[in-house]
């Protein structure tokens, strides 16, 4: 039995429930966004690993039944709050109750899609690009620092053709160093930011499903795609292919972290190189399938289905229906 947890306001977690039911693979679906109420998780931990439950008020699943687990934690804003907890009481609350469920998940024998161990370098993206490189994919030049000065000679350096972005796991808005910006490096001094060599090109995000790869080619005018809305622009996307060795390099990455399903962010250059960005845990591949009918939720199914043994059989599912497209 598959144990999906996650919460069916996230549209990534209802694919994920309505690919495997459309695949006729049994699972039970664990409501983060209403979790604890209704719910109990009892174990208690012997030398084979944790024994017990979880019940719902519709069903009762033994955790030796559970043959896969996928994950997809909400943030606070995902959350129904209990009437019983005091609003400022909640986000304590919530986390108590969420760190009791991660520390039995992760110690599950079987697939868990994704354990919290292999996402851990998604904090500090400096250190993550440094795995990144040790698997065989380049970088662009980078600087992390919270000296004005220093920066302002990294943009010369690179002729004023700079990015920055957050350093932490903590979505932000990837924009271009300009004129604007440079009046206000003095700012800098109250915290160091990640600044990036612009690559120009194309975005290809990677998706690898254990040992599948479903590569999208991204095109846009935007710096950073994902808020192509805000500035007016469109963006394009359809499948695409990668040079074998790059395709083996994002295997090697992914499995270095432990990360059975992952994103990972490309760009290819005018002359055919590939730089990584990060590789994202917890991918909101949804976006991705729906523009390049790819059939990443159907490779996801099957693996937690069958687990990671290099090779499973493919469901047949159709996944251009509205099932698996929402």
């Amino acid at each position: 039995m598959i144990l999906v947890c996650g919460g069916l306001a996230d549209g990534v977690t209802e694919l994920v429930c309505a690919r495997l039911a459309d695949c006729g693979y049994p699972y039970r679906l664990l409501d983060l966004g209403n979790y604890p109420a209704g719910f109990q998780v009892n174990w208690r931990w012997l030398p084979s690993g944790p024994k017990g439950y979880i019940t719902s008020p519709q069903w009762k699943l033994d955790l030796e039944e559970i043959s896969g687990v996928y994950i997809r934690y909400l943030g606070p804003e995902g959350r129904v709050t209990l009437p019983e907890i005091k609003a400022s009481s909640a986000p304590a609350m919530y986390h108590e109750y969420d760190t009791g469920l991660m520390v039995l998940l992760e110690d599950l024998p079987c697939l868990v899609v994704n354990r919290l161990g292999g996402g851990w370098s998604n904090n500090s993206k400096p250190y993550q690009s440094l795995i990144v490189r040790q698997c065989g994919l380049m970088t662009p030049s980078t600087l992390v620092t919270n000296d004005p000065q220093a920066a302002y000679r990294f943009y010369e350096s690179c002729q004023g053709e700079v990015i920055y972005k957050s350093l932490s796991g903590i979505r932000s808005i990837v924009r271009r160093l300009g004129t604007d910006q440079l009046t206000r490096l003095s700012l800098l001094r109250h915290g160091p930011a990640q600044f990036q060599a612009f690559i120009p090109g194309d975005n290809v995000r990677v998706h690898t499903v254990g040992d599948q790869v479903f590569a999208t080619r991204v095109r846009s005018a935007a710096v950073d795609y994902r808020y192509v809305r805000k500035e007016g622009l469109d963006v394009n996307m359809e499948a695409t292919s990668l040079p074998p060795v790059v395709e083996q390099s994002c295997l090697r990455l992914a499995r270095h972290l432990d990360l059975p399903f992952a994103g990972i962010d490309l760009k290819e250059s005018p002359n055919g190189d590939y730089y990584c960005f990060e590789i994202n845990p917890s991918p909101g591949f949804l976006y991705y399938e729906k523009h390049s009918r790819q059939p990443i939720s159907l490779a996801l199914a099957d693996l937690l289905r069958d687990g990671f043994t290099g090779s499973v059989e493919r469901c047949t599912a159709d996944c251009s229906s509205e099932t698996g497209v929402r």
